[in-house]
């Protein structure tokens, strides 16, 4: 039986044209453009079968293309915040007052919310490497924890009939890590 390569050439030309796709999807949802998956190919150049075999569902496009626009909110967060973080000040809070600043889409199973929770450890594990940070629970289940609770008061106009309170999330989230800093 033969063996095959993920990572040989094949791979690497699949991966680009996903994402290729990914790409031009992307900028159809931030155009505000509904994902049309028969124009998105006619876009690209390639038939509508040739787009399904590439990236599977018009949901996991999406999904992708979701991510995608997050990844670049994400680090466009942190790079505001590392212009401007004084001196000896943690990463974590200062990027995470900018993103709990837009609402962010949180499928669980999705992307974009893993991929959120994932974002914020990172943070965490550089201010455990860089500031000696001690965190009292791991830092992945801290991550999800300041996540949730971000969407907790993002999200309490849709879940509890609140007014989303961007400001006292920032002061929790705050509280937390300064509750467990040396």
């Amino acid at each position: 039986m033969p063996t095959y390569s993920m990572t040989g050439p094949a791979a690497r030309r699949a991966g680009r044209r996903s994402a290729r796709i990914v790409a031009a999807a992307a900028r159809w949802v931030q155009d505000g453009r509904r994902l049309d998956m028969q124009g998105l190919a006619d876009e690209l150049g390639i038939s509508r079968v040739t787009l399904f075999r590439r990236i599977g569902s018009r949901e996991a496009l999406l999904g992708k293309a979701l991510w995608l626009l997050t990844q670049c909110t994400l680090e466009t967060a942190a790079a505001q915040w590392e212009a401007e973080r004084p001196e000896g000040e943690l990463h974590t809070p200062g990027t995470g007052r900018y993103i709990n600043a837009i609402r962010v889409l949180t499928d669980p199973h999705g992307q974009v919310q893993t991929g959120v929770v994932a974002f914020v450890e990172d943070l965490l594990r550089r201010d455990i490497a860089e500031f000696g940070l001690v965190t009292i629970i791991e830092p992945d289940a801290l991550a999800y924890a300041l996540v949730r609770l971000g969407e907790s008061f993002l999200y309490a106009d849709v879940l509890a009939a609140r007014k989303p309170d961007v400001e006292t999330v920032n002061r929790l989230q705050q509280a937390l890590i300064d509750g467990i800093l040396p």
